[in-house]
C-alpha cells in the first residue's frame, strides 16, 4: 500500500472548510438575488447588492496575502469563515419595512463583510495547496484541479441549496439555518485542524504583495477580464432573463421558478467544478511542459470567446424570449462552463507554478485580487448591459472581454522574465 502523501491531512482538512464555506456563499448569493428580485429591485439595483462584494475582494486580497504571511494560513482561514457566520446573523436582521435603498445599503454591507469573509478563506486554501502538493508540476496541477473543482461542485450544490431555502423556510430561516452549520463546522476545523501549515514570519512586508515577476502580473490581467466575463451574464442577466421567461408572478409560480433557475445555475457549477477536477487529463499535463501548458491557455481562451459571440448573435436574431432561443442559450452556456473550466484551472496551476514558496501567499492574494477586480467589472456590467441592451449587448461584452484574456495570456513566456 503506498505511503499517504506527507501534508495530505491539513489538505483534506483545509478542503473540507472551504467546502463548507463555499456552499453557504452559493446559497448565499441565490438567495439574494431571488429574493430581492421578487422584492421589485431593478436589474441595476440587483448588481449595486454584490458591489460592495466585490470591492471587498479587491481590498481582502491585496491584503490577505501579506496577513497570511504575518500570522500563518489557519488564522486567515479561521477567520473568513467566522466572519461568514457573522454576516449571515447579520443579513437575518434584515427588516421587510425598510426603504429600498435602506435595505440596498444594509445588505451591501453585509455582502461586503461576506466579500471579505470568501476572500480569506479561498486564499488560505490556494496558498496550502502550494505548500502541501507532492513536489512536481503534476502533482501540484492535480491538488489544485481537485480543490479548485470539488469547491465549485459545491458551490453549485448551494445555488441549488439557496433556491430551495427561499422556497421552503423563507430568507431568514434559510441564513440563521447555515449560520448555525457552518459555525458548528468552524467549531470542528479549530479542534481538530492537523499540522502543516506555516505559522507566519513576523518580518514580512506589505510592499511585498506587488509581484515583479511579468508573468504574475500578465495572468492576473487575464483573470480580470476572463471572470468579467463569466460575471457579465452570470451575476444578473441571464438568471433574471429566466426568471422572465418561467415566471408570471404568482407565488406558486414563482416558487416553480426558483427551483428551476437555482437547478440550472447549479448544475452549470457542479458541471464546471467537474470539467476543473478532470483539467488536468483533459489537457493531458502529464505528458506536457509548463511551456506548452501556456499555449493550450491561449488556444482554449480563443474557443471560449466563440460562445457568447454565437449566444449574442442568435438574441439578435430571436428579437425577444423564445423558446429555441432559451434552449439555445441552456447548451450554450454548459459548453461555456466546460471550457471557461478549462480556462480557470489553467490559470490556477499557472499562478501557483510561476510563484515561489516563500512567495506564495502574497503572489497569490495579489492574483485573486485581480479575479475580484474582475468580478467587480463583470457584476457592474451585468446588471447594466442587460438594462441597456439587453442579452445581446451583455452576451458581447462577455465575448469581447474573453479575448482580451487570450491576448494577455500571450505575453506569459516559460522562464519567469
Amino acid at each position: 500500500m503506498s505511503a499517504r502523501p506527507e501534508g495530505l491531512s491539513a489538505y483534506i482538512a483545509v478542503t473540507a472548510a472551504y467546502w463548507a464555506f463555499m456552499l453557504t456563499d452559493g446559497a448565499l448569493r441565490m438567495l439574494v438575488l431571488l429574493h430581492f428580485h421578487t422584492l421589485g429591485f431593478s436589474p441595476v439595483q440587483l448588481a449595486y447588492l454584490f458591489v460592495l462584494y466585490e470591492i471587498a475582494g479587491i481590498v481582502t486580497n491585496l491584503c490577505v496575502g501579506w496577513i497570511a504571511a504575518r500570522f500563518g494560513l489557519t488564522s486567515t482561514l479561521y477567520a473568513g469563515l467566522a466572519l461568514q457566520v457573522v454576516a449571515l446573523l447579520a443579513l437575518a436582521q434584515l427588516n421587510p419595512s425598510w426603504s429600498v435603498g435602506a435595505s440596498v445599503a444594509f445588505v451591501m454591507l453585509v455582502q461586503g463583510a461576506s466579500g471579505v469573509a470568501k476572500d480569506l478563506a479561498k486564499m488560505s486554501s490556494k496558498s496550502a495547496v502550494k505548500l502541501l502538493a507532492p513536489t512536481g508540476d503534476v502533482g501540484l496541477f492535480r491538488w489544485v484541479a481537485l480543490l479548485t473543482g470539488s469547491k465549485n461542485m459545491v458551490k453549485g450544490v448551494g445555488f441549488l441549496l439557496g433556491a430551495a431555502l427561499l422556497a421552503t423556510v423563507g430568507f431568514v430561516g434559510a441564513v440563521l439555518g447555515m449560520a448555525v452549520v457552518l459555525a458548528v463546522i468552524l467549531m470542528a476545523v479549530l479542534m481538530f485542524m492537523p499540522v502543516g501549515l506555516p505559522k507566519g514570519r513576523k518580518d514580512a512586508k506589505f510592499t511585498e504583495v506587488f509581484s515583479k515577476d511579468r508573468n504574475i502580473n500578465w495572468l492576473s490581467a487575464a483573470r480580470v477580464v476572463l471572470f468579467g466575463a463569466r460575471d457579465v451574464w452570470f451575476v444578473v442577466g441571464i438568471p433574471i432573463y429566466f426568471y422572465a421567461v418561467l415566471s408570471d408572478g404568482t407565488t406558486d409560480s414563482n416558487r416553480t421558478a426558483f427551483f428551476l433557475i437555482g437547478t440550472f445555475m447549479a448544475v452549470w457549477v457542479i458541471l464546471y467544478g467537474l470539467v476543473q477536477a478532470s483539467a488536468p487529463r483533459i489537457l493531458r499535463a502529464k505528458s506536457r511542459s509548463t511551456s506548452q501548458l501556456i499555449s493550450a491557455a491561449r488556444g482554449w481562451a480563443w474557443a471560449l470567446a466563440m460562445i457568447p459571440a454565437v449566444l449574442a448573435g442568435a438574441t439578435l436574431i430571436a428579437n425577444g424570449p423564445q423558446t429555441w432561443l432559451t434552449l439555445t442559450i441552456i447548451g450554450g452556456l454548459l459548453m461555456f462552463g466546460a471550457l471557461f473550466a478549462v480556462n480557470s484551472s489553467l490559470h490556477s496551476f499557472l499562478i501557483l507554478s510561476f510563484t515561489e514558496a516563500e512567495r506564495v501567499t502574497m503572489d497569490v492574494g495579489f492574483y485573486y485580487m485581480a479575479n475580484a477586480a474582475g468580478r467587480l467589472i463583470g457584476t457592474l456590467a451585468s446588471g447594466l448591459s442587460y438594462q441597456i441592451g439587453g442579452l445581446p449587448l451583455m452576451l458581447g461584452i462577455a465575448s469581447g472581454m474573453v479575448a482580451l484574456s487570450a491576448v494577455a495570456v500571450s505575453f506569459l513566456v516559460p522562464e519567469k522574465g
